[in-house]
């Protein structure tokens, strides 16, 4: 406990959701290297809930990933807290402002208890996961997909429900807009996964290029790809560029306010994603990343069609 006194949504008052989102804003601000920029692009009541969804999920990773305790611990610890959100959002007392926070977020966007429980249930994935010594691997890209659903299309689907939207095609869009997003960090972080003793490369994949997983697990990082790797990552990237479209036929279909905020959200993504293809899928002798210069100018368009829309409605 930290000190705070416990309250419950029901009876919480302006001053303490106020406090309790900027408590997930400042949270979003520090970790969210990519989204905070889509965030910024939002009316502040959507802003806040956006930025309690990040903040909750931050909290769930940050246990689950805590390497410099044990495996036990960990999973006892979001146990716990897993507990204490569940007592939240029932209604009862809790000193935690994300919970507040995101309580408030939920009720009022309609936000359906079952996304959120989702987006443990991906954490606590990667947990379970993480307690064998063999390495985490997916056997097919239908395995992975359902993982990349679990950890980032649902986020998608919580977003859509704060962004706003009418007609149902867009859940489906929403959702293969997450697998863009999640394949392009996969791709991004095939290196340092390795490390971690993770492979989310499908190992179907694997195995039509010819690439085996003891040497992917094992290979020197700063080593570049042979042809074979080349061709492996290729595949990936493929998929996620066909799954980037889905998220170019959503941004019709959310309200108009929220679409500078999709727009910054894909064009990073999709950025990062381009740095990997220009630089052939090197993914081992430097991580990809998107500049901050590069992510400014994105954003000062994204602030711009938004002053646009307001101004035209």
């Amino acid at each position: 406990m930290d000190g705070r006194a416990a309250v419950s949504v029901d009876s919480a008052n302006n001053a303490e959701l106020n406090a309790a989102h900027a408590v997930c804003r400042a949270i979003a601000r520090r970790e969210a290297k990519n989204f905070y920029y889509a965030f910024v692009a939002l009316p502040r009541p959507k802003r806040n809930a956006i930025c309690a969804v990040y903040a909750f999920m931050r909290q769930a990773d940050d246990l689950a990933d805590d390497e410099s305790v044990s495996m036990d611990v960990r999973r006892k610890r979001l146990d716990a807290w897993i507990a204490g959100w569940h007592a939240a959002s029932a209604g009862g007392a809790t000193s935690d402002p994300v919970f507040v926070a995101l309580q408030d977020a939920r009720v009022k966007f309609k936000i359906p208890l079952r996304l959120l429980e989702e987006l443990v249930a991906g954490v606590t994935m990667d947990l379970d996961s993480a307690s064998s010594s063999s390495p985490d691997t997916y056997a097919t890209f239908d395995d992975l997909y359902r993982y990349c659903y679990l950890v980032a299309s649902v986020v998608g689907l919580v977003c859509i429900r704060i962004f706003g939207y009418t007609d149902v095609r867009a859940e489906k869009l929403a959702e293969e807009t997450g697998i863009a997003f999640q394949l392009t960090n996969i791709l991004r972080d095939v290196a340092e996964d390795a490390e971690r003793n993770r492979v989310y490369l499908p190992l179907t994949d694997l195995k039509a290029h010819g690439v085996e997983l003891e040497w992917l697990l094992l290979r020197k990082k700063r080593l570049a790809p042979n042809a074979n790797e080349r061709a492996l990552l290729k595949e990936l990237g493929r998929r996620a560029e066909a799954y980037y479209e889905s998220g170019r036929a959503l941004m019709p279909l959310i309200d108009k306010e929220s679409r500078p905020a999709l727009w910054v959200l894909v064009s990073i993504y999709h950025a990062l994603l381009k740095r990997i293809e220009k630089a052939d899928f090197d993914v081992f002798s430097r991580r990809a990343s998107v500049s901050l210069w590069e992510k400014l100018f994105i954003l000062v368009v994204g602030l711009t069609r938004m002053m646009w829309v307001r101004v035209v409605g």
